[in-house]
């Protein structure tokens, strides 16, 4: 079992930058891929991004490639999701989410998630 906790989650400008952090407990951390999702009001929860368990290997959406930046640090068991140049279309509830090891974008592939944080972009 991984328990999962974000924070970060703002109201801030089309522009900003804004980092989530996600704490993990449990299970040992660095068996898990690490992965960022997010859902808008009225749409289906969506890939943002995923990072390996060793942190060799990330994964973008294409919608945040080049904006977004996923990290993890392994001893301090967190994952963090660096967001700069924040859009509008950006505003969501921003979930971390667990597998074993590799990185994957199918929200089915993930077996933990958190409780999720709101970030709110206003133009």
């Amino acid at each position: 079992q991984v328990q999962l906790a974000e924070s970060g989650g703002s109201l801030v400008q089309a522009g900003d930058s804004l980092r989530l952090s996600c704490a993990a407990s449990g299970h040992s951390f660095s068996d898990y891929a690490m992965g960022w999702f997010r859902q808008a009001p009225e749409k289906e929860r969506e890939f943002v991004a995923a990072i390996s368990w060793s942190g060799g290997s990330t994964l973008y959406a294409n919608s945040v490639k080049g904006r977004f930046t996923i990290s993890r640090d392994n001893a301090k068991n967190m994952v963090y999701l660096q967001m700069n140049s924040l859009k509008t279309g950006d505003t969501a509830v921003y979930y971390c989410a667990a597998r074993p090891f590799t990185t994957r974008s199918a929200e089915s592939e993930y077996e933990f998630w958190g409780q999720g944080t709101q970030v709110t972009v206003s133009s």
